[in-house]
């Protein structure tokens, strides 16, 4: 099981980004459009880099939604590696079957 702490930072950076979704993609049209004056490109660039740093989609991290390991994830299933062989073994994931030998 992971820290509590990072898992709920985790959470934080989700919905920061999502809280700030729309004002990035608008900054990030601006900094692209290259019949704009260099000016406002530069400035919106500077709005950009004031924006918090949690609020970038790059700094989520992935997360195994049944115990938090962050290693050895499946994003299909959104759980790690240990987490759907053990449901697996248990029968609770629908159309697995572990092989055992």
């Amino acid at each position: 099981m992971a820290k509590t702490s990072a898992v709920e930072k985790n959470k934080r950076r989700r919905k920061m980004t999502a809280r700030y979704a729309n004002k990035r993609a608008e900054l990030k049209a601006i900094i692209m459009d290259q019949s704009k004056p260099i000016e406002e490109r530069f400035r919106a660039q500077l709005q950009l880099a004031a924006l918090p740093r949690n609020s970038s989609k790059t700094r989520i991290r992935n997360r195994c939604e049944v115990t938090g390991r962050p290693r050895a994830y499946y994003r299909k299933l959104k759980m790690s590696r240990i987490a759907l062989r053990e449901l697996g073994s248990q029968g609770l994931i629908p159309g697995l079957v572990k092989s055992s030998w």
